[in-house]
């Protein structure tokens, strides 16, 4: 149904002579792009699940006490999450990024919209003034944030977006509808999947007290995709970023996300 969306074509009588011009939602921009390596599942027709390890290169995140960066244990994750997906072998799988570089926040989905992707989720750690503030948080896309705290985290990541990045609503009148239909309907998705995730990770990651949360973030707004973000815990809180450092606390994780992420896959092979 996204591609349906996505590549849906109308009829417009615009011209004087009372003809008509079909009109096709743009492809994303072409341009020069290194794409991360597939790995996983042989088949090309299983989905495709790209994993955004959040930040990198000059822009670090969060900080935890002990000084350990954010970039780095969403990198360190993001690779477990990849090491037991193609484990799997029920999916294929692709990084964003496999080293510490910077990415643009549209950069990230272009990257797994040229792809393909069946999905895309950003992996990110939290930070608060206050460090007891503990537990993960899943995000789905939505222009109005479920509360303050998620319209701060948006604030805060989307000011991580390089200045002058086209946006990614711009193009013709035509182009923004078509946009608009296909975001509602992976907005949709985002939403399902988000719940997915908390159901996943309830007893084996520590949860907020409500986990799920909707926010305007720049990262998710691939048309066509469904995305979420997923915010593994607090840096500033010491339990916390000792167990997003730990090797139980990264195969708990990853653990709760290939269980979500292949039940969505299976769904999406059966059309459920």
């Amino acid at each position: 149904m996204l591609a349906l969306a996505v590549s849906i074509a109308l009829w417009l009588g615009l011209l004087a002579d009372g003809g008509g011009a079909t009109v096709m939602l743009d492809a994303p921009e072409a341009r020069p792009m290194d794409l991360p390596e597939i790995v996983g599942a042989a088949d090309p027709r299983r989905p495709l699940i790209v994993i955004d390890p959040g930040h990198g290169g000059s822009d670090p995140g969060a900080v935890a006490p002990d000084g350990t960066q954010e970039k780095s244990v969403t990198l360190a994750v993001a690779a477990a999450v990849r090491e037991a997906l193609a484990e799997g072998g029920r999916v294929r799988v692709a990084l964003t990024r496999a080293d510490d570089r910077r990415l643009g926040l549209r950069q990230r989905f272009e990257i797994a919209r040229k792809l393909g992707a069946s999905l895309f989720i950003s992996i990110h750690a939290d930070a608060a003034p206050n460090p007891q503030a503990t537990g993960a948080t899943v995000y789905s896309l939505s222009e109005v944030a479920s509360d303050r705290e998620a319209a701060e985290l948006a604030s805060r990541e989307n000011a991580a977006e390089l200045v002058g990045a086209q946006d990614a609503q711009g193009g013709s009148a035509v182009n923004r509808i078509l946009i608009d239909l296909a975001q509602r309907e992976s907005m949709a998705a985002s939403a399902a999947f988000a719940d997915l995730l908390v159901r996943e990770a309830e007893g084996q990651v520590p949860l907020r007290p409500e986990p799920r949360k909707f926010a305007s973030l720049i990262v998710l707004k691939a048309p066509d995709i469904p995305s979420i973000l997923f915010e593994i815990g607090y840096m500033t809180n010491a339990q916390d970023a000792a167990f997003l450092g730990s090797g139980e606390g990264k195969a708990r994780i990853a653990a709760a996300m290939r269980r979500a992420i292949e039940i969505h896959a299976a769904r999406l092979m059966t059309g459920d």
